[in-house]
Formats: C-alpha cells, structure tokens, sequence
C-alpha cells in the first residue's frame, strides 16, 4: 500500500515553515499531498490560484508532492484520495492543545487516519502565514519568512 499523507492549511502564504515540514516529511511516505482548503466563509489574503501556483512552484523538483485543494471535512478528504495520514506541524505547545483535539476528532471519525506530527525546526518554530500577512498589511518586507522565488505581489 502507498503511504499518502495529506498536510492541510490554508498556506495564506506558504512560509518557510510549511516547506521545511513537507520536505522533512518526505523519507516518512511515498507521497505527500499539500492539501488547500477552501472555505467561502474566510477571506483570504492571496486568491487560491496564487496559493497553489506558489506551493507548485517550490515544490517542482519533488515528484513525491503533489497540491491539491479541497472543500469540507480533511478526514473525508483523505478517504477521497485513499491517504491514510494526515501531517501537521507543531511550532508550540498551544499548536500541539489545538492539534491533538482535531486530531482526536478525525480519528474519532475514521480510526484509519492517523496525524503525524513534525516539530518544527527552532529557528523556523515563530513563522506563521498570519504573521507573515500582518507584516505585509503593514507594508514590511515579508520575503525573509517565505521559499525563496515567492513574489508576495
């Protein structure tokens, strides 16, 4: 069987974070999927086509990750793609409180998905796509915390 793990978010932007999981994540499963979900009840900062370009793009080399985008449930997701774990990554202990509880829930839903979590690296544990927005609305300069080759235009 594939081992197919699905990592979701919202990646409003992608940050050096998020690449640093997916390509630690690589030698654990034969294919990870970076999973977009889409929400019509959240505005977003960049437009889902930009997002998905942006994370096609870093990952271009890497024939092991694929991006796809989704509505509804990431459990209900995973069984539509026959993956059978869902990635996360922890920065802090208040990200491991709120991840364990969806955790548990999706496990609850169909004990044949399990959450692996990846700790983040220390020098990338205090970037997050909400900061990274917040310095751009601000008119900072963002591009230290994103893969180099993304244009925060």
């Amino acid at each position: 069987m594939i081992k197919t793990a699905v990592f979701p978010g919202s990646f409003d932007p992608i940050t050096k974070g998020h690449e640093s999981i997916v390509k630690r994540a690589l030698p654990l499963f034969d294919e990870v999927v970076v999973a977009i979900g889409m929400n019509a009840s959240k505005n977003h900062f960049f437009s889902l086509e930009k997002r998905k370009a942006w994370i096609e793009q870093v990952f271009a080399s890497e024939p092991k990750v694929k991006v796809e985008t989704y509505e509804g449930l990431t459990v209900d997701f995973c069984k539509t793609i026959n993956a059978n774990y869902i990635l996360r990554g922890l920065r802090t202990s208040a990200d491991f409180e709120f991840e364990r509880t969806i955790a548990q829930m999706n496990y609850a839903m169909d004990n044949g998905i399990e959450t692996v979590f990846i700790v983040s690296t220390p020098e990338l544990s205090a970037i997050n796509s909400t900061i990274v927005r917040d310095i751009l609305r601000h008119g900072g300069d963002a591009i230290p915390f994103v893969p180099d080759g993304i244009e925060l235009t």
